[in-house]
């Protein structure tokens, strides 16, 4: 496909021909699960809960100005605290509908869908230690997949030799489950989880500001290696965008 043609994934489409389309949900299927489910008896890694954060006042016009994508991190960690910051910035429900079948979070979502997980690749977190990890959004808590002292230096490889990647205290991986947006939406999905994905890095934008901190939105990676490295099949589910993050002077 030539690149003036690709262009068409960027439209909107006829969504006039959204109301005679035949979603499961209007199969009536059941939904899916708003979180990716987990082993039963995971040991999970608790959090520090929103009512307790003690950090986060910075003015909002100071953290859009100074906004800026920064390669070059301390190595300085971050601390749980700020860490859960950044998760429930990025990712935090605020609340869930009585059925489970929504969930209202921090971030806009279409149809609050919420397509995406987050993977952390944990380098440098006070009380963490190092490895790759999922984030629980319902449960505002950490479930610990694996520990390898190389996964830094392999996803910096897999970002393209993108070698700050490396450096960063803590990366994260966020991954698409397009059927939960597929779900509602059929064929328009695809952008739409796209536009969702840009409001969570935003939000990770914004919220490293605050704890004097920086981040760098990475695109450009390689699909088949980084999906091996979190450890998710390619198809159900697959990396869409990742961010290191680490304190900056």
């Amino acid at each position: 496909m030539d690149t003036i043609s690709n262009r068409d994934f960027l439209k909107a489409g006829d969504w006039r021909k959204f109301a005679g389309a035949q979603t499961d949900q209007q199969k009536g299927v059941d939904h899916p699960p708003t979180q990716k489910p987990y082993p039963k008896g995971a040991m999970l890694i608790d959090l520090v809960s929103p009512k307790e954060f003690t950090i986060g006042n910075v003015p909002l016009i100071d953290a859009i100005n100074n906004r800026s994508s920064r390669r070059s991190y301390l190595d300085k960690p971050l601390s749980l605290e700020e860490l859960s910051f950044l998760l429930w910035s990025t990712q935090g429900i605020k609340r869930t509908t009585d059925n489970g079948v929504t969930s209202f979070r921090t971030v806009p979502s279409a149809g609050s869908r919420h397509p995406v997980e987050t993977y952390l690749l944990i380098k440098n977190v006070t009380s963490l230690s190092p490895g790759l990890y999922r984030y629980l959004p319902d449960e505002h808590k950490l479930l610990p997949i694996r520990s390898e002292p190389s996964l830094p230096t392999k996803l910096a490889q897999a970002c393209c030799g993108q070698t700050f990647v490396a450096t960063a205290a803590v990366t994260f991986i966020w991954t698409a489950i397009p059927y939960r947006t597929e779900w509602r939406y059929a064929i328009f999905s695809h952008k739409i989880i796209a536009l969702d994905a840009g409001h969570i890095c935003q939000n990770l934008y914004l919220t490293v500001e605050a704890i004097k901190a920086g981040t760098c939105a990475i695109g450009a990676y390689l699909q088949d290696e980084v999906d091996s490295i979190i450890g998710v099949d390619g198809k159900d589910e697959f990396t869409v965008y990742i961010a290191p993050v680490g304190k900056i002077r």
